[in-house]
């Protein structure tokens, strides 16, 4: 690099003997190369942050060409002088006539843009300085509750926001790279037979109705307690991760599968209680049974049998309850790194279970439940996979007559409607006719409490077994419902044929 004709300041803040990584004359040269040629400030504007600057004034001259540009301004020592009078750094560099010295070599001219990256760079690495100095110190500090293992998710997380701190040009897409991927996304379609650009669901009529679950898409699953929320969220995570499973086994490439290995965070539920479920549906054997032993010697060998064809299952599941959502990413991130990056579907049960960072000025509920809505949704685009999630609803559900469910019953904050690309509700009305059910006529009774028992009867006949899964939102298409079959015996559902 060519030397500048003009002073270099020397950093404003002391530090160790070890210096950290700088370079503060290829700040000045790109700030001068910036303020000759706005041309090169626009380019180069959205490629770096004045944090990145190692000498705060250089950040603060950044911030203030962005400020001008953006407001299509010259950039100029003359135009900026005024914003840095009263700046106390720049007094110590002589004043504002500073300005005019960044400018008076043309040395950054050529190699703006190698500098930009360079100061990226190292910052880059005075950020890895930072996060291992906070790594010792606080495992050298025992004075509070010693816990390595938050210590290291937390140095994961800090670590890949390092990471993820990248310039923005590598984010733009030109309309081809677009239009590329879209046509890919609907080979993929036509490929799986139609209907199913994304990931499976395992159940044709939602499949149908949604597509498939996309990648970068966040998915709220609601209902009430007792609707089969999990039940749903396990058949779809068991479909998703079985169709892997075979898709592999027939030789096709992953990129073409419409399945997935699947991560389910269950903050509810022990691991050994959701394999339960799983084992109950495949060898059709009542859950209850299971737990209780209740098993013939030939269920036995139906359940042994379901156990070994589905012991190489791609379903991961943990099970810590607790987790904050930036546990949750770098949990996800550790098992992309040890699975090829091939986890396809997350799942989490449920969102009100897992806990904001803490840092809300009034502890309000609302806002955590905002920050876990939107940490899902980062987690759905920085992952590339879909993310299906959970959650309550309000008890305003009960007090209407019709209980089918509606978005404003979302429970504590409606940015989870905001988040979400869908909404989905189960919604199964014999569990509330099941309730309603008239005194059980006896010998004796009047004609009416006969009648009312039998209509009673009818309806139920009519509706047992049956549930909705009510689209409410989509932004890939209409909203609607989905008529299900549910098996409460073997927390099963499956598509209804009576269509």
């Amino acid at each position: 690099m060519a030397t500048l004709a003009f002073p270099i300041p020397a950093p404003t803040a002391t530090h160790e003997p070890q210096q950290l990584p700088r370079n503060v004359e290829a700040e000045a040269a790109m700030l001068g190369a910036m303020m000759i040629d706005n041309r090169l400030a626009d380019d180069l504007v959205d490629r770096l942050e004045p944090v990145h600057f190692f000498e705060p004034v250089h950040g603060r001259i950044f911030a203030a060409i962005k400020t001008l540009r953006g407001n299509d301004m010259l950039a100029t020592p003359v135009t900026l002088r005024p914003m840095f009078e009263a700046d106390e750094g720049m007094k110590e560099l002589g004043g504002p006539a500073y300005l005019a010295g960044l400018t008076g070599s043309g040395a950054g001219l050529i190699g703006a843009r190698q500098f930009a990256q360079q100061i990226y760079d190292l910052a880059m690495l005075r950020a890895l300085v930072t996060v291992g100095r906070t790594l010792v110190e606080r495992a050298i500090d025992t004075s509070e509750e010693v816990n390595p293992r938050a210590q290291i998710e937390l140095a994961e997380e800090e670590l890949y926001k390092v990471a993820g701190e990248g310039v923005t040009e590598n984010a733009v897409k030109t309309f081809a790279q677009a239009t590329t991927m879209a046509v890919k996304m609907a080979e993929r379609a036509l490929n799986s037979g139609g209907n199913l650009s994304g990931v499976t669901t395992g159940l044709d009529s939602i499949n149908a109705k949604i597509g498939g679950m996309h990648h970068s898409d966040l998915m709220i699953l609601a209902g009430r307690p007792g609707m089969g929320k999990t039940s749903l969220a396990t058949n779809i995570a068991f479909n998703a991760a079985r169709r892997w499973m075979r898709d592999m086994a027939d030789g096709i490439a992953p990129k073409d599968s419409v399945g997935a290995k699947v991560a389910f965070f269950s903050l509810e539920m022990s691991a050994d209680q959701l394999a339960t479920r799983i084992l109950a549906e495949q060898s059709r054997i009542s859950s209850e049974s299971l737990r209780m032993g209740k098993i013939s010697k030939q269920e036995f060998a139906q359940l042994a049998a379901a156990a070994a064809e589905l012991e190489n299952l791609p379903l991961f599941i943990d099970d810590t309850g607790g987790l904050s959502i930036s546990a949750l990413h770098t949990r996800v991130r550790r098992l992309q790194r040890r699975h090829n990056n091939e986890i396809g579907l997350v799942v989490v049960d449920y969102l009100q279970l897992l806990t904001g960072s803490g840092k809300a000025t009034d502890g309000s509920r609302v806002q955590e439940i905002s920050e876990i809505s939107r940490g899902l949704k980062t987690l759905a685009k920085d992952m590339n996979v879909p993310v299906l999630a959970l959650s309550q609803l309000s008890r305003a559900v009960e007090s209407r007559e019709d209980k089918r469910p509606m978005l404003s019953d979302l429970r504590e904050s409606g940015s989870i409607e905001q988040d979400a690309d869908m909404v989905w509700f189960v919604f199964r009305e014999d569990y509330y006719m099941a309730a309603k059910e008239p005194k059980k006529p006896q010998d004796g009774d009047d004609s009416k409490t006969h009648e009312d028992h039998a209509r009673w009867m009818s309806d139920m006949e009519r509706i047992y077994g049956l549930a909705e899964l009510i689209v409410a939102k989509q932004r890939h298409g209409a909203t609607g419902k989905v008529l299900l079959k549910f098996d409460p015996t073997i927390t099963r559902f499956s598509d209804y044929a009576g269509y």
